[in-house]
């Protein structure tokens, strides 16, 4: 008989991440959080180049 087949898997990870080893994020922030802020930096600008 003839040998069965077999698979190989490589010898290192090659720079392939496995998803449970992902860093964690430190600072969550909500997405609306970035649309508010944005939308007042920008009202701000508008008003001080206009009355500044």
């Amino acid at each position: 008989m003839g040998k069965k087949d077999q698979t190989r898997m490589p010898s290192g990870m090659a720079g392939i991440m496995r998803y449970g080893e992902e860093p964690k994020e430190t600072i969550k922030i909500k997405p609306e959080y970035v649309v508010y802020f944005t939308v007042a930096v920008i009202t701000l600008q508008l008003i001080l180049r206009f009355y500044g």
